[in-house]
């Protein structure tokens, strides 16, 4: 049987609950409110809605430090609401992907304050203990600057435990077998209650095997092919997308060689190569990036995107490159985050140049794989440097220029909403752009079914194409449809010629899905093109209205 690779060409949107839509007055974005706006996630063209955690939590970490796997915060509604919301989006053609986030719980979860009430309970063994406080316990921090250890010592239990996180997120032990049941558990439970998969947080640490040697864990990649055939056991169509910063090298270590652990990563390594590419305007360390990503097994996809509810993670780029991306997009100490990364959204780091936004939006809706779109982004939503770490940018939805921006009745919303300056909720916000047609807005959702017309962006062959160092050029081909997308990272018009094997008896022109421009080829097969500053180009050949011959006809 074929599997559905329905993920291949998804459009997905990442949202926070607490940030969407309140409907109660209490300031907490809900369930409720969420399903609410699913007309408006349908109209922008998204077929897979990604749902931050929303599990009883103390919230010390936006939920990600979870107290119970199997409920929903009162916060957000019952879990009545959240099978509602699940249906009303299915009903809409929406998909729903939820955190999975089992590397860690709360040092509130039962499970935890049983392992510290007692050191015979069985729940002991689901966490990491050491007698003594180990040598490397300052080694291997997430949060440095924040998080001074890895090691905390409880006198309840009169010894410490390990956590890569902060140490109210102690961490589970994930080669304890009776875990690794309950992992299993909690993805069926859900995936009972209509999700259709899973945004696994954190893999690079859940897969250590013993669960303690950061330095050079050694991988259980066997718990991955478990997780996925009894996802896809209980629901076909199942599918694992796995947030792991790692080199494209060890890709497919993560996907299986045989496509047989996880479905999609979050491509970190080509994320931050793009913001290089656009604070300098040199593409060459995209396209390296891009060349080294293209190995994939048949099941295996990239997910794309620009920002999400993280910080703009630049660690792996060299100092040098990152300097050149602090200057041109955060530039300020209070826009930095632990030394590696900026917590800006993108439209200011951007200076709310339409030019540029669209320009970074064209390349990711057309790298290869399937885009991920943060919510607020779409109408170029600003970030607030005065709340806390990365909170800065997750201030609530801006729906509209009422009272509260449309997000809640209530006066006192979950974080403060921005209502000064040029990315205040008044001036920037859906209600306004969505009566401009010529809005952000109204841009994003022309270019979102634009690229829902090209499945073979996310199902066909691909390769970077020779150009200029400031010109990134795709090219790809599936079931007789070739695409050729263009950018200019310069801020100044380029002209560059194209190279390309149309194959014999193809005299198709390059036509611009945007322009209905047609570029005809000259005598050697090579195109001339002219792009002005910050410019792009979606082509195909033929364009898309064209029949394309049978493969083997001659006429």
């Amino acid at each position: 049987m074929i599997p559905d690779l329905w993920y291949k060409n998804a459009i997905i949107y990442s949202l926070s609950l607490d940030a969407f839509q309140d409907t109660d007055g209490d300031g907490v974005g809900d369930f409720r409110g969420a399903m609410r706006r699913l007309d408006y996630l349908q109209g922008l063209g998204v077929t897979a809605v990604w749902l931050a955690p929303f599990q009883p939590s103390p919230r010390r970490d936006h939920g990600y430090d979870i107290a119970d796997y199997y409920g929903v915060d009162p916060r957000y509604g019952s879990p009545g609401d959240f099978v509602e919301f699940v249906n009303a989006c299915h009903q809409r053609g929406l998909r729903v992907i939820m955190d999975l986030v089992v590397n860690h719980c709360s040092d509130q979860h039962p499970w935890f304050q049983a392992a510290i009430d007692d050191p015979t309970s069985k729940f002991r063994d689901y966490f990491i203990w050491a007698d003594k406080k180990p040598a490397d316990a300052d080694k291997g921090v997430v949060f440095p600057g924040v998080q001074k250890s890895t090691w905390t010592y409880s006198r309840k239990a009169g010894a410490w435990y390990f956590h890569r996180f902060f140490k109210f997120q102690p961490d589970l032990n994930i080669a304890n077998p009776d875990v690794q049941a309950e992992i299993l558990k909690i993805v069926s439970f859900w995936l009972q209650l209509g999700v259709s998969g899973f945004r696994m947080d954190a893999v690079p640490f859940l897969i250590a095997q013993d669960g303690i040697n950061i330095a050079d864990p050694a991988p259980a990649y066997g718990l991955l092919r478990e997780i996925r055939a009894m996802a896809q056991w209980r629901k076909g169509d199942a599918v694992l997308l796995a947030e792991a910063n790692i080199p494209p090298d060890e890709a497919l270590e993560y996907f299986g060689a045989d496509g047989d652990r996880l479905h999609m990563l979050f491509n970190f390594p080509v994320n931050q190569a793009l913001f290089y590419a656009l604070a300098s305007a040199d593409g060459e360390l995209l396209k390296d990036v891009l060349r080294a990503s293209a190995p994939l097994p048949e099941t295996a996809q990239w997910a794309n995107f620009l920002r999400n509810h993280d910080e703009l993670d630049l660690g792996r780029l060299s100092e040098e490159q990152r300097q050149t991306v602090f200057e041109q997009f955060g530039p300020e100490p209070d826009m930095q985050l632990y030394g590696r990364g900026i917590r800006r959204r993108l439209a200011p780091m951007l200076g709310g140049d339409r030019r540029r936004l669209e320009l970074a939006y064209s390349i990711m809706l057309t790298l290869p794989g399937s885009p991920v779109l943060r919510y607020g982004d779409e109408v170029g939503m600003g970030d607030d440097l005065a709340l806390p770490e990365r909170d800065a940018a997750r201030t609530p939805m801006q729906w509209s220029g009422g009272p509260q921006a449309g997000f809640t009745t209530g006066d006192a919303p979950v974080r403060p909403l921005i209502d000064h300056g040029p990315y205040a909720y008044r001036e920037i916000n859906v209600a306004r752009q969505r009566a401009d047609g010529a809005s952000l807005l109204n841009w994003t959702e022309r270019a979102v079914r634009l690229r829902k017309e090209l499945p073979e962006i996310g199902r066909g062959s691909w390769k970077v194409l020779d150009t200029p160092g400031h010109i990134l050029a795709l090219r790809y081909d599936w079931e007789g449809e070739t695409s050729v997308i263009v950018h200019n990272l310069l801020g100044e018009a380029s002209e560059f010629t194209l190279a390309l094997d149309r194959g014999e008896g193809d005299q198709r022109d390059l036509v611009c899905l945007q322009t209905d421009e047609r570029v005809a080829a000259e005598a050697d097969d090579h195109y001339v093109l002219i792009l002005q500053p910050y410019a792009y180009r979606w082509f195909r050949l033929g364009g898309l209205d064209e029949l394309v011959r049978p493969h083997g006809s001659q006429h």
